[in-house]
């Protein structure tokens, strides 16, 4: 499969996880000068880090699994374009389509939905009667693509943004 920029093949890899559901993290990128010559983007629960608690008293033991599920993009350079040259679609882990747009890669604030949240900082309305009036009116939280965490994260964000 071929892409014209490494941008676009990352874009299709992410949405194929959001579809599978699952969340992706670029592991490593080799370049030669400025120029990236290839890419190696793996699902989110590759890690392979030891922890020095003991998995019994882990709340989430189950955080980085060692997952083998990845893609390797590389560059042509007579050609110009992006080819996926090596895919893993195997994990070690199971994973849900339907609860994948709560996965933090997955979630996104609109630009209408910022505009309303800046709106009702700047009233002075709380960032939990925010997202609740978001949630009436999507009629549930499973119909939003964000949790009230991302709320109160862009209200820091656009806080520390205007006084600084």
């Amino acid at each position: 499969m071929t892409f014209t920029t490494l941008e676009d093949a990352g874009k299709f890899y992410m949405n194929y996880a959001k579809a599978a559901g699952f969340s992706t993290r670029v592991r490593c990128t080799n370049r030669k000068g400025n120029e990236i010559k290839n890419q190696l983007i793996t699902c989110s629960r590759e890690e392979k880090w030891k922890s020095k608690i003991s998995p019994t008293e882990k709340t989430n033991p189950t955080v980085g699994l060692n997952c083998p599920a990845r893609i390797y993009i590389h560059t042509l350079k007579d050609v110009g374009a992006w080819i996926i040259s090596k895919v893993v679609l195997d994990h070690s882990h199971p994973y849900c389509p339907s609860k994948a747009e709560m996965l933090k890669q997955h979630r996104e604030l609109s630009m209408s939905i910022r505009r309303t949240i800046e709106n009702n900082e700047e009233a002075g309305i709380r960032s939990s009667k925010t997202y609740q009036s978001f949630v009436a009116a999507a009629g549930g939280h499973r119909e939003l693509n964000f949790i009230e965490k991302d709320v109160m994260n862009y209200i820091t964000k656009e806080v520390r943004n205007v006084s600084e």
